[in-house]
């Protein structure tokens, strides 16, 4: 049966690793978020007002490249973040803090929304909440160079803005799973339970939760 999945969440907080999971443990095929061939990135992180428009412009380019070829694949297809979040979120907290300009902002914004009226939902939007501590740990021990100077304040305000889109989000079932309480790196049990549930809910079952 053919699906398509999104897992979603901050920066840090394991999305590609469970993507990773779902291949290997479910023979699910990944469509991982297109970070490293960023070549803005470096810039980005030193400073964001340069380089925030360019670097969103390469990430909805890339992730529009990914949802056609998805749409195009049979079975059952998971990507690491959407193009929602990159707009709503990412590009949208740029502007919110002063990090894109209005102009920049708007240009962006116009071409997502055309753009957002020819792609297909998902079928499922599997959201991994987790407090700032935790990311800044997985951070840390992921070891990448230019992410050592992210600031907190930046992930907050990022997993503020993740809540509120998580909350109006309708275009698709979602599932959140609390990424501070199961650790699905560490812990069988935790994947075990998580693989479980997002299974459960692809098959229809709206009350699916985590105690």
């Amino acid at each position: 049966m053919k699906h398509y999945l999104v897992v979603a969440g901050n920066i840090g907080v394991g999305k590609s690793t469970l993507v990773r999971f779902l291949h290997e443990r479910l023979g699910w095929e990944p469509f991982y978020e297109a970070v490293v061939d960023n070549p803005y990135l470096a810039d980005f992180y030193g400073d964001m007002p340069r380089w925030a428009f360019q670097s969103q412009m390469f990430f909805l380019t890339r992730r529009l490249q990914a949802h056609h070829q998805l749409l195009m694949r049979p079975g059952v297809v998971v990507q690491d973040r959407s193009v929602y979040e990159d707009a709503e979120i990412f590009a949208r907290n740029l502007y919110l803090q002063g990090r894109m300009s209005e102009r920049d902002y708007a240009t962006y914004t116009e071409m997502y929304e055309v753009l957002k009226l020819f792609l297909p939902p998902p079928h499922l939007v599997v959201y991994l909440q987790s407090s700032v501590e935790t990311l800044l740990r997985r951070i840390t021990l992921r070891g990448r160079a230019y992410e050592k100077n992210i600031e907190p304040a930046y992930l907050q305000e990022l997993n503020c803005l993740y809540d509120e889109w998580i909350r109006d989000f309708q275009l698709a079932p979602v599932l959140i799973v609390p990424a501070d309480k199961l650790d699905f790196v560490q812990e069988h049990g935790d994947l075990e339970l998580i693989l479980d549930k997002i299974q459960q809910k692809l098959r229809g079952d709206q009350y699916v939760l985590f105690e």
